[in-house]
């Protein structure tokens, strides 16, 4: 038997659909929203963050070629949850609510995440 490694799955402090800023690297300051998690290997592509461009060869005859412009991933800990509502970053603690159910809140406005 082949012994194949199993990816190895790191807990995030982010969800797809939170608003985060960018606390580090070129996008620093920039806002916007995780559009997809990828847990195994601890990163998230947010909206309009870490843009990249490629250049597309024609396929067919006659076609012209064209420049595409996607979101990469970044890391996962250059990011920090962003509250819309005071306009402000902030770290996260896990809490529990009257129904007993566990959720992520941020620390420096009492904001609750999780519905």
């Amino acid at each position: 038997m082949l012994n194949k490694k199993q990816p190895k799955f790191q807990k995030m402090h982010v969800k797809t659909g939170d608003m985060v800023q960018v606390i580090s690297g070129k996008d620093k300051g920039k806002v916007g929203e995780v559009m997809r998690a990828l847990p195994q290997i601890s990163r998230v592509i947010v909206k309009g963050v870490n843009i990249k461009t490629k250049h597309v060869k024609p396929q067919a005859e006659g076609e012209s070629g064209s420049i595409i412009t996607k979101e990469s991933p970044i890391h996962s800990s250059k990011v920090m949850l962003y509250s819309t509502k005071h306009n402000s970053a902030s770290r996260i603690c896990y809490t529990f609510i009257e129904k007993g159910k566990k959720v992520r809140m941020l620390k420096k406005t009492g904001e609750i995440l999780d519905k």
